[in-house]
């Protein structure tokens, strides 16, 4: 063998072992080997979500819901049926008798809920009087100016030179509407109704006490009501328009096919067969609230507050309130053009 070759030998084994040989796992950073094995192409995005979460349960969330129909129709029973609390304004505020009021008034209350450590300030606003009159013409018009007056206090504070930090929040996310049992179809109030208050917040139309129905007069009174609604143009939530993608369309559809929701609500508690739970008790047997073969009641529930509240939410935020809020600043800017004494034509050449 040659003295090159030898050299060449001797390098090679020398050399080759140390450079074939890996370094130990994670020993850029000082891990012992056969420490965990590291993801050297994780950048750690996903912790967004970690923070977000953290934020919100800081912070808390809010949800102003509004209940509208005439006396009697189980609103306040409902109210806590789907919290599963005393949170109805009857319940808290409850008097000997109450009277029908004379004219339509407006009350809210709020409440702190909590429930594994998700803190939510709930706000019910009940409409006592509505529908309750012998002349129920413009009967609307109270819970239309309620809902436009809270809108127009969080535009105030938004405007304002030193905004809070963060903005309360009264707006109506969404007005559930009591519609009678009669099994025949839609009054001219309910429809009048929902035509108008549909396009300032979202609402949910259920069929109250639909205990009082057979299966068949409920299923044919779902779908004349679901007719009558189309026919009038009314856009009840979830709005087809607002679909976002294909998943949310399919989702959605099943909704708009149960659309009203015939519900049940109770807040007493019955033993049947060793299970507690929430109903109705006749002579022929219990009305399970939460049965979905007895009521909709789970199905009103799940879209309220397990799978639709944020986009409820998102909804009354970025479609309602700001179409209020363009329309408001619109009518500011008309205003200070005249104050201005510049002619509207001007201004807008000027814009251009």
């Amino acid at each position: 063998k040659s003295y090159l070759g030898s050299v060449l030998s001797a390098m090679s084994e020398a050399v080759l072992p140390d450079v074939m040989v890996p370094p130990a796992v994670g020993g850029l950073y000082g891990e012992k080997a056969g420490g965990p094995v590291v993801d050297f192409s994780y950048v750690g995005i996903d912790a967004i979500l970690e923070q977000m979460r953290r934020k919100a349960m800081k912070q808390g969330f809010e949800l102003n819901i509004m209940v509208v129909g005439q006396s009697g129709l189980g609103k306040s029973t409902l109210m806590n049926t789907l919290f599963k609390s005393k949170v109805s304004r009857k319940s808290v505020l409850a008097t000997a008798q109450e009277k029908i009021p004379k004219t339509i008034e407006i009350k809210s209350i709020s409440h702190d809920i909590e429930e594994k450590g998700v803190r939510m300030k709930l706000t019910v606003i009940d409409t006592p009087g509505f529908g309750d009159q012998i002349n129920n013409e413009n009967c609307w018009q109270p819970i239309m100016k309620f809902i436009n007056d809270q809108y127009e206090a969080y535009l105030q504070e938004e405007i304002n030179i030193n905004r809070k930090k963060r903005i309360p929040d009264s707006r109506v996310h969404c007005c559930i509407y009591f519609i009678p049992p009669t099994g025949h179809c839609l009054r001219p109030l309910d429809v009048e109704f929902m035509r108008r208050l549909s396009k300032v917040v979202n609402i949910v139309p259920v069929i109250a006490k639909a205990d009082t129905l057979t299966l068949e007069e409920r299923d044919f009174f779902k779908k004349k009501i679901r007719e009558e609604l189309r026919a009038n143009g009314i856009d009840v939530y979830p709005q087809k328009e607002f679909d976002e993608d294909a998943e949310d369309r399919m989702i959605n559809e099943k909704i708009r096919e149960m659309i009203p929701f015939a519900v049940v609500g109770s807040d007493q508690e019955y033993q049947v067969n060793g299970r507690r739970l929430l109903g109705r008790k006749t002579k022929w047997g219990t009305i399970e609230v939460e049965n979905i073969a007895h009521c909709e009641f789970a199905y009103l529930r799940d879209l309220l507050i397990r799978t639709h509240m944020q986009n409820i939410k998102d909804i009354t935020s970025s479609i309602h309130y700001e179409m209020y809020r363009v329309r408001r600043l619109n009518e500011n800017n008309t205003v200070v053009t005249h104050a201005n004494g510049i002619p509207e034509h001007h201004l807008a050449a000027h814009e251009m």
